[in-house]
């Protein structure tokens, strides 16, 4: 239910998403402090008697007028969907506050989904190599202002996006190391540039001006510039098969002799 509700969210919401600026994603932060300083809140927002107007009341009661209306909408629909267990209504926020993060990268295409991607992992493995820096930032009597200046003295010049992801993975990690913190959000965004990237799967070499069509052909189909990943596999006999995120382009022989299979297995 929970993996169904925030995709759910996700489609419904997707314009939305898509104006959001990084003062969106600051705010879902904020509230999923407000959900994590609460189990009543939570048990409350997450109660199935409840009904999903009445929960959506109760969000627009706590952060009426204090958010903007994009925030506003997303964690009224996330309210308003079922979740399994009281914490997913709190990772779902954090999810989205990532993707919305992600969407601003994304301005910048696959490169600047790319760039956030390693500016978190090397911020990462520059904590992960220090042992008196993973106390510092683990150290539950230091300020968050503190470990947001540590954290700044070790990846500065990063973008904005970046710094948001970094600082609150060092001042709000949610019960993990920041180092877990900062895997996950590049998760999170390594799923992302696989929208990117299509994965074009066909049965010999093509010559470069024929990758150069295709790859202009499949922009336009897709409506963005993708990077091409081409591989060669002979098992699929003739035709191409292209996949880009979870959408799925087909026209090989062996598909077609696996469907012919089928019918006549019916």
């Amino acid at each position: 239910m929970t993996t169904e509700s925030l995709a759910t969210v996700q489609r419904e919401l997707a314009p939305v998403i898509s104006q959001a600026d990084l003062e969106v994603a600051e705010e879902l932060f904020a509230a999923l402090d407000v959900l994590d300083s609460s189990a009543g809140l939570r048990r409350s927002l997450t109660d199935p008697s409840r009904e999903p107007v009445a929960r959506a009341a109760m969000v627009k009661s706590l952060f009426g007028g204090k958010v903007s209306s994009a925030t506003a909408s997303i964690l009224e629909a996330l309210v308003s969907r079922r979740w399994s267990r009281e914490r997913d209504l709190g990772d779902a926020v954090e999810i989205m506050a990532v993707i919305v993060v992600t969407r601003q990268a994304e301005r910048e295409g696959l490169k600047g989904l790319e760039n956030l991607e390693t500016t978190l992992l090397d911020f990462r493995r520059t904590v992960a190599s220090s042992h008196e820096v993973q106390r510092a930032l683990t150290d539950a009597q230091a300020r968050p202002e503190a470990k947001k200046q540590l954290a700044d003295r070790l990846s500065p010049g990063v973008s904005s996006e970046a710094r948001l992801l970094i600082d609150r993975a060092v001042t709000k990690p949610r019960g993990l190391r920041p180092t877990q913190l900062l895997e996950r959000f590049s998760e999170q965004i390594a799923e992302r540039q696989q929208r990117w990237i299509a994965q074009v799967t066909v049965a010999k070499e093509l010559d470069s001006a024929y990758v150069e069509r295709l790859g202009a052909s499949l922009d336009r189909y897709f409506g963005r510039e993708l990077q091409l990943d081409v591989v060669v596999d002979p098992a699929v006999v003739g035709g191409i098969r292209v996949q880009v995120g979870d959408e799925v382009v087909d026209s090989t022989v062996a598909t077609k002799l696996n469907e012919l299979h089928r019918k006549l297995a019916s």
